[in-house]
């Protein structure tokens, strides 16, 4: 799979507003995908977090007030937490929002597909950053069999290194690995 076939799947108009009706906070993600052999980044979040605490994700967080939209929110998010500066131009696509189990997010994610990054800095948000494999990482896919996560709709896990992605990353992640087989 070449970074131009990923760019051709996943460009898409972008609209980078949703509305809620108050049930939800709003949030976004950016979904990286850079190199040769396509390698996704995701970040696993420290114990001591609020929301989310040691699970794996995407750069990105909750729309902010002075974020123009949701959009602006992923890049900042991106930015603060991994060190990594993405423009808006290279933003290709987004995919359909998710909701959060536990904590009433409804997050946008966005798609940059890249050829390569810099070195990468954590910030307190992220303990570790993963640079994973994207094509062998899509094939880890399985029903997440927790019945406490089946509560919203389906689920489903990815594995990488040890460490299970579920929730609404692995929402995310089935969107792109159907988007790759379509």
């Amino acid at each position: 799979m070449l970074l131009d076939d990923l760019k051709s799947i996943f460009s898409s108009p972008i609209n980078p507003t949703l509305t809620t009706d108050g049930e939800y906070r709003l949030a976004s993600v950016l979904v990286v995908i850079y190199g040769k052999e396509p390698i996704v980044v995701m970040t696993k979040k420290p114990k001591h977090m609020k929301f989310h605490a040691g699970e794996i994700s995407f750069p990105g967080g909750k729309l902010d007030v002075d974020d123009s939209d949701l959009l602006q929110t992923a890049l900042r998010e991106t930015s603060e937490e991994i060190g990594l500066t993405i423009t808006r131009e290279q933003v290709i696509g987004q995919l359909e929002p998710v909701v959060t189990l536990n904590s009433d997010f409804l997050i946008l994610p966005f798609i940059s597909i890249i050829d390569n990054i810099p070195t990468l800095a954590a910030n307190s948000e992220v303990e570790k950053i993963f640079h994973i494999p994207l094509e062998p990482f899509l094939k880890t896919m399985a029903d997440d069999l927790d019945p406490s996560h089946n509560l919203i709709q389906a689920m489903y896990t990815f594995e990488y290194q040890n460490q299970i992605v579920w929730g609404a990353s692995a929402r995310i992640l089935k969107q792109i690995q159907n988007l790759l087989k379509s």
